[in-house]
């Protein structure tokens, strides 16, 4: 049996379908480039049909990113596989991603067709592909529900037509580990010429088996696995991917698989995903969270202290959490400033480098240490952007129980100053209402959040907003600082300047929410 396991990351095409995520060209480059660095072998970079902004990233993506597949998604049509096409085909290494519904829940009320349509369809749709790239990916959508004998006959017919993955997709997250790995085992043995193809699968998180089931499935001879960073995705979202991996590494006398992952980059892979979805981890989130390997308990504590592996069954520093004795403040210089990016994977070219070192003096003289979440916080959510029309100056707030808050703002434009005020229902939103008479922006914020990075007196905070433009569109704004309304006013106006962006460029963000 193949040792050799395939990573599959999504998190550009189905994670990005989580609700209230959208990411723009420049943070989906950002994502794909760490990707690589990662070392995932395939990277699903969007549904190129979907919308013009899709496209048009899969497209960057595409003629970008070195060093990994670079996958496009499309439904089994002319159309679609065409497009995708013409995103990828700049790809050192493209392959193209086509899917339909095989099970008969999905052919009588979403596709109405017949299952020998279906199949037709099936294998149409590969031999179609396959006439721009050698790398076809088939997926049976819903695969899991599916009658068997059908399923293998679908298999076999997209195989034959040209298929070198073929990917078994538990579409709704309705499977458990043992019948998933025997469902993945009988596929093997009943379709004959599976082994011209590698079997792949997809496991969504409904009931919270996504992780097991695809370690199920690796266990039954799948030699490719599906799957986003921090398991992000459609309703309970998918697979995680740094749960699979540190599964296989933690427990190799187990598995015996090799994987071609780059350990150290997986915790900064998970901070780059989180800061830019405005996805928080969960503390308890199993390998990345917060608390994954904080041991409050005095039993703990000691076991830990005189041997690691009492109650750690991994070492943190071996997915890239380093401790360092360094301490960063306001009289550090550029170079201890440079140096602490680099060792937490951050490459900035000299004006966004400039731009941080801004940042980092100007908390460090309202904070007396800075950590690494901090800086974090700090490249991620305010470096790595899009360019920005406007920029603070500064704001004012008038406010306390027995008045009216209100709010002045100075905001520049190039080089021009504008100030305005305006009355709210708090601070916060006494300054938006400033902000929108200077730019005129239109649109609804849909979600506010704040959120402590470190703890303490002058903890960093960070504020999330979701603002939704007049077509729907979501742009999501982060913003950091000790004072939680600077933070807001930053978060507001990163999001405005993603709207900004968007528009400059002429795409839309919206999603086509079909898939696997």
């Amino acid at each position: 049996m193949n040792k050799r396991i395939y990573f599959f990351d999504t998190t550009l095409r189905d994670g990005e379908q989580s609700p209230g995520v959208s990411l723009n060209i420049k943070e989906k480059l950002e994502i794909a480039r760490q990707l690589t660095k990662l070392g995932v072998d395939i990277i699903e970079a969007g549904f190129p049909i979907a919308s013009p902004g899709d496209f048009a990233a899969v497209q960057a993506i595409a003629r970008e990113i070195k060093g990994a597949t670079i996958c496009g998604l499309a439904r089994a049509g002319q159309l679609d596989i065409d497009r995708a096409w013409e995103a990828i085909k700049e790809a050192g290494q493209p392959r193209i991603h086509t899917f339909i519904a095989t099970s008969d829940i999905h052919l009588k009320h979403k596709l109405q067709k017949t299952r020998d349509e279906v199949l037709e369809q099936a294998a149409w749709a590969v031999k179609y592909a396959k006439q721009y790239t050698a790398d076809v990916e088939f997926s049976a959508e819903d695969a899991f529900r599916s009658d068997l004998d059908y399923l293998c006959q679908v298999i076999e017919a997209a195989i034959k037509a040209g298929a070198t993955t073929v990917n078994i997709p538990d579409t709704v997250g309705y499977a458990t580990p043992d019948e998933f790995g025997k469902f993945i085992a009988d596929i093997r043995e009943r379709v004959p010429n599976i082994d011209k193809a590698i079997v792949s699968v997809h496991c969504h998180n409904d009931l919270g088996l996504a992780v097991a089931n695809s370690l199920a499935a690796i266990q039954n001879g799948a030699q490719q696995v599906e799957c986003t960073i921090n398991g992000i995705g459609e309703r309970a979202g998918n697979a995680a991917l740094e749960e699979i991996v540190m599964g296989l590494y933690t427990r190799r006398s187990f598995y015996q698989k090799e994987v071609k992952i780059n350990y150290e980059e997986i915790y900064r892979t998970s901070r780059l995903v989180s800061s830019l979805t405005g996805m928080k981890v969960q503390p308890n989130k199993a390998v990345v969270g917060k608390n994954a390997f904080a041991h409050e308990s005095g039993i703990h504590q000691d076991g830990v202290l005189k041997e690691r592996t009492t109650y750690e069954i991994m070492n943190p520093t071996l997915i890239g959490i380093h401790q360092n004795n360094i301490v960063l403040g306001k009289h550090s210089g550029r170079h201890a400033f440079r140096d602490r990016l680099v060792q937490l994977g951050y490459q900035l070219n000299d004006e966004q480098l400039e731009a941080a070192f801004r940042r980092f003096k100007d908390l460090a003289d309202r904070k007396p240490e800075i950590s690494d979440d901090d800086l974090a916080v700090i490249v991620e959510g305010e470096i790595l952007r899009v360019p920005e029309t406007y920029t603070i100056d500064y704001f004012h707030i008038s406010s306390g129980s027995t008045m009216l808050p209100t709010g002045t703002v100075r905001l520049r434009r190039g080089e021009e100053f504008i100030e305005e005020a305006a009355c709210g229902d708090g601070p916060v939103d006494a300054i938006y209402k400033a902000i929108e008479k200077i730019t005129g922006w239109q649109g609804t914020l849909v979600q506010y959040a704040i959120n402590a990075v470190t703890g303490g007196k002058d903890a960093l905070g960070e504020v999330v907003v979701r603002l939704k433009d007049q077509q729907g569109h979501i742009f999501i704004g982060r913003g950091v600082s000790t004072d939680v309304l600077e933070a807001s006013a930053r978060a507001y106006i990163n999001a405005g300047n993603k709207l900004e962006y968007e528009a400059s460029l002429g795409h839309s963000n919206g999603k086509d929410r079909d898939g696997v």
